[in-house]
């Protein structure tokens, strides 16, 4: 069945060194990533954006790259031809506060830094003017920062790793690279937003491929017919490899980030999906 979709991940997927359309991994200059969007331009493919970054940005990075669709703060919205949906379950804003702003009252984000102090800190300065989720960096256990959560009476949230970060000298002393983590509502996720914009848009999962390199990207490959971990992401966090055991449609790319995109864009191309 003919390709119709692409779900990406921005950083560390489809961008490169610097968070550049046009660096590779290592940072030398490439035209890949650019050339499997044209590719996807030429054959009718819709490219959509799903990443834990802010609406602004999401919004802008669409915009460059010519699509009218995105995804953003890690599934808690998406935007379809102007038309914006929120996708945080029972928590919605009130009282003229956003989401962001009642998971602050919460308490939830005290209790996390808190419990994890010297292993967890706000992700600065990209932390700042979010509408839901409250974006944190350092190494701790999702499971059980969740079990933590829902012990406190915060069940309705959850804490979701992106992905591995650059280090930070303010995180000295981890015993790994730090990662990305997104405290939001519970009903939120790449997933569910890939999933909403296929029924928006009538595409049936065989139609769609999902690229991306954290575990929150992965759940995405529930919900389309194939899902592509580009190499840097099993090369960053090796229990990737395992979490892909008994995803039959789930592959590791050979090249790292936008040069995986290409592969993992031109493979199904070629291949019919």
């Amino acid at each position: 069945m003919p390709l119709r979709c692409v779900y990406t991940d921005l950083d560390g997927t489809l961008l490169g060194r610097g968070a550049s359309l046009f660096r590779d991994a290592d940072g030398g200059f490439t035209l890949l990533p650019a050339r499997a969007l044209e590719a996807c331009f030429r054959a009718g493919v819709e490219v959509v954006i799903k990443s834990g970054r802010r609406k602004a940005q999401v919004m802008e990075d669409a915009r460059l790259i010519g699509q009218t669709a995105y995804i953003y703060e890690v599934g808690a919205g998406l935007v379809i031809d102007g038309e914006e949906i929120l996708l945080t379950g029972g928590l919605r804003p009130r009282d003229g506060k956003t989401v962001h702003e009642l998971i602050e009252e919460s308490g939830a984000p005290r209790l996390l830094l808190e419990t994890y102090a010297g292993r967890l800190e706000y992700h600065a300065p990209w932390h700042r003017d979010r509408e839901v989720s409250h974006l944190l960096r350092g190494l701790v256990d999702p499971g059980e920062a969740n079990d933590l959560l829902a012990r406190e009476g915060h069940g309705d949230l959850r804490l979701v790793d992106n992905g591995t970060i650059a280090p930070k000298e303010t995180l000295l002393g981890l015993p790994g690279p730090p990662h990305a983590y997104h405290l939001l509502p519970r009903a939120a996720s790449k997933a569910g937003a890939v999933a909403a914009h296929m029924r928006a848009r009538g595409y049936a999962p065989e139609e769609c491929i999902g690229v991306g390199d954290s575990r929150e990207d992965l759940e995405v490959a529930d919900a389309v017919g194939r899902f592509f971990l580009v190499a840097n992401a099993v090369e960053k966090d090796p229990e990737l490899a395992r979490a892909i055991t008994g995803r039959p449609n789930v592959e590791v790319t050979e090249a790292r980030n936008g040069e995986g995109f290409y592969e993992a864009v031109v493979r199904s191309l070629a291949e019919g999906r």
